[in-house]
């Protein structure tokens, strides 16, 4: 039983909400690692850190790749390790800085992102099928205010 399923009529609409979208979120997720798994034999994490790569084309300090993907530094340096090992991403030295990298993807690294990529996107896009155009925009401008909330709570009370 899913946590969506575990939520009854008598529970606050809010709740119901809350968990419907976590829900929603972790078969999305578990659809995501299943086919980055087959297709690309490569998992969610590893997706995620080329990804953060890929924003940046000069590179990424350790503890900056580490902010961004909201996990801890040994974590980053696992997947780095095994990255580099496979010649998708290297470590540059940082000017000035003899005991700081930054980590960038290489050519190999960037072309490999690119295709996991547009695989990526078609997953996301046949994820919300079910959903008209006019209700994918409706739900993101829904989305955003509960976002905005947070992050503005003075401006949404």
């Amino acid at each position: 039983m899913d946590m969506e399923a575990r939520a009854h009529s008598e529970h606050p609409e809010a709740l119901r909400l809350w968990l419907r979208l976590l829900t929603c979120t972790q078969l999305v997720e578990k659809q995501v690692r299943s086919a980055l798994r087959e297709q690309f034999d490569t998992t969610l994490p590893r997706f995620d850190l080329m990804a953060q790569l890929e924003r940046a084309p000069e590179g990424l300090r350790m503890n900056e790749l580490s902010r961004r993907l909201m996990v801890t530094g040994g974590n980053v340096t696992g997947i780095t390790d095994q990255l580099v090992a496979e010649g998708l991403v290297e470590r540059v030295p940082v000017e000035g800085d003899r005991r700081a990298f930054c980590v960038r993807l290489t050519p190999s690294g960037r072309r490999q992102f690119n295709e996991m990529a547009r695989a990526h996107e078609a997953w996301i896009v046949e994820a919300f099928a079910a959903l008209g155009e006019k209700d994918i925009a409706t739900l993101y401008r829904l989305l955003g205010k509960v976002k905005d909330h947070f992050q503005n709570p003075q401006e949404t009370a």
